[in-house]
């Protein structure tokens, strides 16, 4: 699309003639050499010469000129389609357990084979991220200890990579679920997002955490994050597997969110579709047309039209000139007419 960016610009066309008819030209009387027989000189030149023919002709290109330099300040532009960019108005974190207790097949996927924990949950939480478009999402994994798997991105697909690529007992055997939460709270005080979010899964106590969750979850509250719990696996489980319900309730209660308990595959897709319309996707869009100015082409113009305006009188001068070095005009003094001598 062509636009112009200061079309007011084109109000100025008639200053020249304004300035023409309100400042007179300074006129003044000079000496002159009369020549009587000057109506007979044109009249045997070869080619018709009108005394105000140059004047016309300077006169339009200045015209042209102007209006060439008028269109060049009022910045012709090309303008492209429009560019829409989807700015993120949330930060969604998962943190997901990869103890050893994850390896439990006791889930069936879509297909109705039997399937460990961790191969449900890659499944659920991908298709939880194809909802997702336009917020970004970050992944922790823990065991042991917890890691960052991918930091705060809108690129969903290598989130969803990179969360198929993890593997049960990768990170440790034990589960440090507190410290998760922890790392989670420290990746958000870059984020400028208005909302944050955490959806945590495990699958049993937390047996290796520095911070407990509790005091993990008060932190979080303070910084404005909800954290949503999701426990997987047999409740009735004893020992270091056993699922802490009490514990992951609170950390939910704690940060305004909720716990969910997820004993087979399809409670689990149901969770994280009720954490979806809870957490509902907000994206603000944003949009720009890219400017491509063209004023160097109306302002080049005029520039060869005025050097060319200035360059070919003076070629012709130059030609006449030598050309009046081989003959000259003189005037019969019996018949009064002009004759070309040649010298």
């Amino acid at each position: 699309m062509f636009t112009f960016a200061h079309i007011w610009v084109f109000v100025l066309a008639p200053l020249p003639l304004a300035v023409y008819w309100w400042v007179p030209a300074k006129s003044s009387r000079r000496p002159s050499v009369r020549v009587p027989f000057l109506s007979r000189l044109l009249a045997s030149s070869e080619s018709p010469v009108s005394l105000n023919q140059g004047n016309a002709k300077s006169f339009g290109i200045l015209v042209i000129v102007w209006l060439l330099v008028l269109i060049a300040m009022a910045r012709p532009q090309w303008l492209e389609p429009p560019m829409e960019r989807i700015i993120p108005t949330r930060d969604l974190l998962l943190i997901v357990d990869l103890s050893g207790s994850m390896d439990h097949e006791d889930f069936t996927n879509e297909a109705g084979k039997t399937v460990n924990r961790l191969t449900a949950v890659k499944e659920v939480v991908g298709d939880f991220l194809t909802q997702r478009e336009g917020d970004r999402v970050g992944l922790v994994v823990f065991g042991n200890s917890p890691f960052l798997q991918v930091p705060f991105t809108t690129d969903l697909d290598l989130c969803r990579q990179l969360l198929n690529e993890t593997d049960v007992g990768m990170a440790g055997p034990r589960t440090a679920f507190g410290d998760a939460i922890g790392l989670g709270i420290r990746l958000f005080e870059n984020s400028d997002v208005p909302t944050k979010t955490i959806i945590a899964l495990t699958d049993g106590n937390d047996t290796a955490s520095s911070v407990p969750p509790e005091e993990a979850s008060r932190v979080a509250r303070d910084r404005g994050i909800t954290v949503y719990t999701i426990a997987v696996g047999d409740p009735t489980t004893v020992g270091e597997e056993q699922i802490d319900q009490e514990a992951l309730k609170d950390v939910a209660e704690t940060t305004n969110g909720e716990f969910y308990l997820a004993l087979n595959r399809d409670q689990l897709v149901d969770i994280y579709d009720r954490i979806d319309q809870v957490e509902t996707r907000e994206v603000k869009t944003v949009s720009h047309r890219p400017r491509h100015d063209l004023f160097y082409w109306p302002l080049g113009i005029a520039l060869v039209i005025s050097l060319l305006s200035h360059a070919v009188p003076l070629a012709r001068a130059r030609h006449a000139r030598l050309t009046a070095s081989t003959t000259r005009l003189r005037v019969n003094s019996r018949t009064f007419e002009l004759e070309t001598v040649e010298l």
